[in-house]
């Protein structure tokens, strides 16, 4: 391990003051850095155990959110000086991850840990991660009954190949010790470490996260080992995420569930030492465990299942793979498109993709499944190694790439990483922590604290749907001493504000003369569309903000809902010809302007139409209509001038493609309610009899909608050689615009979950291959 200067390394006491910058161009980074895999919490209530306490001049103090609040300064103080205690070192990491298949004996794996030792060196840090070292069936999951042998095989074979007599030459210090191992059903991730930097590893914890059969089995999810090492912390989490081309949705959820449930239980002790070292990421909010994200360096990596776009068809994959072919592969890729989108991995980072997909390959071959007796599935990348850094630029990866061992389904993927690591002068540190110590105490032995607020009204004007507004709100400290404050709960509720409004952050510390913002966010989703448009919520909150061992002060928030055709029912479009926009939220006023006992105006809601109109005017036959999106500025234009009755411009019949499916699929109530799911299993011989009770049983205005979008959608089918559209492709695409999910998380939705969306998919495909109607 060497540091950035030609004379150090982690093996003697030299080092760097400056932090070197590592990073190199072939990391992908999407600019998403307001995304986080769990967004939605309104925001963080520090003091969620210890009570309030009023004292008898009026003044309220919670010393458990004083401790937290005064601790997570001092870390911010200690951070911003890290450099001032710090040497940085580099260092290799070596990540390799591989779908097994169950399979495995005696093949040598130097071809895929030792491949590029030769180039880069001995790694300093090994860590291998696999999926499916067990078969994945019922018994398996269960129990577990053979994972504990599988694991300690392959441990012993990682162990064996890293300390041959070939790479080490018979030296103690060229060997590899084992820090950890942790294994999940099929799944294990184990880390080794060259000997001379074991004394300088601890803290070391692992954990597992299932996400596979009822959402918690370990069929999939994540498997993860932390540790400290030198003065980084550093997290390796292996993962197996939902399986299915079509599957994404179910894989981002996985991601999320695995990122957002990993918690390492290391102790106050270790807390606290992470944060005199400026490591954190995240304030521990003064527990003794931290997640994923409180670590200087994360790497992800395992079998993720992202496959290649299924506008792409399989045939032409399996083409491009074959000939090496994959910049249209790589443009196509999901992962690739989820991040850009910011649903998924967000912030972390990937090298380019310079190898061949790595699945599905025959067994014990080098081709790709095409045997006629297998289903034929599109090659994929589905192995990848992704990374997420405090300081993007401590991260540089010298090589990505997999290897060529055929034994199972997938091949195994590789990557190297030349790491800055921190190594502190404790002497240093200290010093730094007793002028942060003494500064705060000149502060804290002051009298009381006193802010000032630029404003205690916020009116955020109109808010539309699907849309976030944003105001600022300056808290600076006027008084003589240090003043903490924080959000709190109104009296008998357990939340900070509506579930409409965010705010960020919830808490702060400012010493004299410092200010800060405190941003509000108003975001009008699906939920809160149907509250406003039903009256039963409005735009109006009250926020209290306290201060510690001061007083509170009292926030007013409100805003005015401009009234969308999105998140409303379908029976309630109707009733209006005039555009929504102009229809009165408040009921009263709604009933002094219409006769709500009226029957309805249309058949169809006006705003249907105008959306299947507008795609008739532009061509059925636009190349890969309904699959490619359309331009956000054009979606948000065509939905205003829906909710308003202006005319449409010139937008792309993308673009309004996208507006009807989000506009079937954002209705409050769904066309095809979980009541008119079928029971049994549908064939060829019930088909026919079931679709005519399906329809005898829908309502009258959602039988209108369904039978008029079924029947647009027969229309676009006739183009199918333009635009490339297929019966199979819009049953689908109506099964997730048209049919609600079942509820519940009882064992027997989860179960039936797919079946019964497979049958309701069986049913699309029925009515828009025969004359049923």
């Amino acid at each position: 391990m060497t540091t950035h200067t030609s004379s150090s390394s982690l093996n003697n006491n030299n080092g760097t003051r400056t932090p070197p910058n590592t990073s190199t161009t072939n990391g992908t980074r999407p600019n998403n850095k307001n995304n986080t895999p769990d967004n939605n919490n309104a925001g963080i209530i520090v003091a969620n155990r210890a009570a309030d306490e009023e004292t008898e001049d009026g003044r309220i103090r919670n010393r458990e959110a004083s401790t937290k609040i005064r601790d997570a300064w001092i870390y911010k103080q200690i951070r911003a000086r890290q450099d001032e205690f710090t040497q940085y070192k580099q260092g290799r990491v070596f990540i390799g991850t591989w779908n097994v298949n169950a399979k495995g004996k005696d093949e040598s794996l130097a071809s895929w840990l030792c491949a590029d030792w030769h180039k880069h060196g001995p790694p300093d840090v090994v860590v291998v991660g696999f999926q499916e070292m067990v078969d994945l069936n019922a018994v398996n999951v269960a129990v577990e009954n053979k994972s504990q042998a599988r694991s300690a095989f392959w441990v012993e074979r990682i162990r064996s190949t890293l300390n041959s007599r070939q790479n080490t030459l018979g030296d103690p210090m060229r060997t590899y010790t084992e820090l950890a191992v942790k294994y999940l059903v099929g799944l294990l991730v184990c880390v080794f470490v060259k000997a001379p930097h074991k004394p300088r590893v601890k803290y070391v914890h692992t954990d597992s996260v299932g996400v596979g059969v009822a959402g918690f089995m370990g069929n999939k999810g994540g498997v993860s080992i932390r540790l400290q090492f030198y003065d980084s912390t550093l997290c390796f989490v292996c993962t197996h995420l939902a399986a299915h081309r079509e599957n994404v949705a179910g894989r981002n959820a996985d991601f999320a569930n695995v990122f957002n449930k990993t918690s390492f239980e290391i102790g106050a002790e270790a807390v606290q030492e992470v944060i005199r070292l400026g490591s954190m990421s995240q304030w521990a909010m003064g527990t003794n465990s931290v997640g994923a994200s409180d670590h200087d360096l994360i790497f992800w990596f395992g079998d993720l299942n992202y496959r290649v776009d299924e506008s792409i068809p399989t045939e032409r994959v399996l083409e491009l793979s074959k000939a090496n072919m994959l910049e249209e592969l790589i443009e196509h890729d999901q992962l690739n498109l989820e991040r850009a989108q910011g649903r998924v991995f967000q912030e972390f980072e990937e090298g380019p993709l310079a190898f061949q997909p790595t699945y599905k390959y025959q067994p014990g071959t080098d081709l790709y499944e095409e045997r006629p007796d297998k289903k034929l599935r599109a090659p994929a990348w589905c192995d990848r190694i992704l990374w997420l850094a405090q300081e993007p630029g401590h991260v540089a990866q010298l090589n990505y790439t997999r290897s060529e061992i055929n034994i199972s389904d997938h091949k195994p993927v590789m990557s190297t990483f030349l790491v800055t690591i921190k190594d502190v002068i404790l002497a240093d540190r200290e010093g730094v922590y007793r002028e942060v110590m003494k500064m705060l105490d000149t502060y804290e032995n002051n009298s009381l604290p006193m802010v000032s607020l630029d404003r205690i009204n916020l009116d955020f004007g109109e808010v539309r749907y699907d849309q976030r507004v944003t105001l600022p709100i300056v808290i600076t400290n006027t008084g003589q001493v240090v003043a903490q404050f924080r959000l709190v709960p109104k009296v008998d509720e357990t939340k900070l504000c509506k579930p409409w409004l965010t705010v960020s952050p919830t808490y702060g510390m400012l010493i004299p003369g410092e200010q800060t913002e405190v941003e509000l966010t108003i975001t009008i989703d699906n939920f809160t569309a149907h509250k406003l448009n039903t009256s039963r919520q409005v735009l109006e909150d009250i926020l209290i903000l306290r201060l510690e061992n001061g007083r509170d002060y009292y926030i007013s928030v409100t805003g005015k809902y401009a009234r969308s055709c999105f998140g409303m029912s379908v029976d309630e479009l109707v009733l209006y010809t005039d555009p929504i926009r102009e229809v009165p939220l408040d009921p009263i006023l709604r009933a002094e302007k219409y006769d709500l006992n009226a029957r309805a105006a249309m058949c169809v809601p006006k705003e249907l139409w105008r959306i299947i109109d507008a795609i008739y005017e532009r061509g059925l036959d636009e190349r890969d209509l309904f699959t490619a999106v359309g331009e956000p500025d054009e979606v948000y234009q065509i939905r205003e001038c829906l909710d308003t009755g202006a005319v449409f411009e010139g937008y792309s019949v993308h673009s309004f493609a996208e507006v009807l499916t989000k506009f079937l699929s954002h209705l409050s109530s769904p066309i095809v309610p979980v009541s008119l799911f079928p029971t049994l299993d549908i064939d060829a011989q019930n088909i026919q009899s079931f679709t005519r009770k399906f329809l005898e049983d829908m309502l009258p205005v959602p039988y209108n909608v369904f039978i008029y979008i079924i029947s647009f959608f027969r229309e676009v089918l006739l183009h199918r050689q333009r635009n490339r559209l297929s019966p199979a492709k819009v049953a689908r695409i109506l099964c997730n615009c048209l049919v609600s999910s079942p509820q519940g998380n009882t064992e027997e939705s989860a179960s039936s979950s797919n079946q019964r969306r497979g049958n309701m998919q069986q049913i699309m495909l029925h009515f828009l291959e025969t004359n049923s109607i």
